[in-house]
């Protein structure tokens, strides 16, 4: 099979595109033909070797853990999936090695749940990575409620324009910092803008008077070194991007991979209260430039990388 390969750590020039041994198949996985894979920041951190203290990597690796694709063939134990089905995953394990920029991947089911019917594969493709981060931040470690107000820091990007859409869907208002540029944006998400920069403390205390009863961090830094002062007496803090929110109180998310927050957010996107923008879509052979464009840094919205 053909698939994006690097055999060590460095910049996107030290990716090739070539073939490969098509991935063995064990009980508990399916062979996923792979339509559409998403690139996330993770992906070149980890290429560039910035994750090695935590992740072993197998070289050479194959990149990527986000796919949409159609089941090929289904291990002896499975019984969730059948060939032909149309799935969504964010296939991670313990190791980097057989990722999803390539024509099959290996998926184990813990990592699997059914494609959105109203999803192209492309914007599938997107989901998974981004929307659990979102999905297990507000439901599993915020335990934001209806009627309750959560800040969410990056509100635009790729995980926080999932993030103000399923808190939406809870019966969350969100206020969502952002550049000035993606205020209308998010104000079409349902979300009530705020500008990043000095005085942002004050622009939010000015929706929020009393407090907001959680802050997800999506950046990191200032943003989150300021946000306890924003909560309201009992309010909770989460960041997936800055470790040391753990002295301040809150809590740090590493997503994981699951089977039934995935197919929750199939639901969600199902029933049209969770749509992912596609920023740009790029061949495989191209997933240097589609990683390239990723480390950019300014692209709103999810990058896809097509398969076939």
């Amino acid at each position: 099979m053909k698939a994006i390969t690097y055999r060590t750590y460095g910049s996107p020039d030290v990716l090739s595109y070539e073939d490969v041994p098509e991935p063995k198949l064990g009980p508990d996985s399916v062979l996923v033909r792979v339509k559409a894979a998403a690139v996330n920041p993770v992906d070149w951190k980890i290429q560039a070797g910035y994750l090695d203290s935590v992740l072993d990597a197998v070289f050479p690796v194959i990149p990527g853990w986000d796919v949409a694709g159609v089941v090929e063939q289904a291990g002896h134990g499975v019984t969730e999936f059948a060939p032909g089905d149309e799935v969504i995953g964010y296939v991670r394990e313990d190791f980097v090695s057989r990722g999803t920029f390539a024509e099959y991947v290996a998926a184990p089911v813990r990592t699997l749940a059914r494609k959105p019917a109203n999803l192209s594969f492309e914007e599938a493709a997107g989901l998974p990575l981004a929307g659990l981060t979102a999905y297990q931040a507000l439901v599993h470690q915020l335990k934001a409620a209806e009627g309750e107000t959560v800040l969410v820091h990056a509100a635009a990007g790729g995980v926080g324009s999932l993030a103000v859409q399923i808190a939406r869907a809870l019966g969350v208002r969100v206020i969502g910092t952002a550049s000035e540029r993606n205020h209308e944006y998010l104000r079409s998400l349902g979300a009530t803008p705020v500008a990043y920069g000095e005085g942002l403390a004050d622009r939010v205390k000015a929706l929020a008077p009393e407090g907001v009863d959680a802050v997800l961090d999506l950046v990191g830094g200032e943003a989150l070194q300021l946000s306890p002062a924003l909560l309201a007496p009992g309010g909770r803090l989460a960041s997936i991007a800055d470790g040391s929110v753990l002295g301040l109180g809150g809590s740090y998310l590493f997503v994981r991979p699951d089977a039934a927050d995935l197919a929750a957010l199939t639901e969600l996107a199902e029933r049209g209260a969770l749509s992912v923008d596609v920023a740009a879509v790029f061949p495989l052979e191209k997933a240097a430039d589609a990683l390239r464009l990723s480390m950019d840094g300014h692209t709103r919205g999810k990058i896809a990388i097509t398969v076939g």
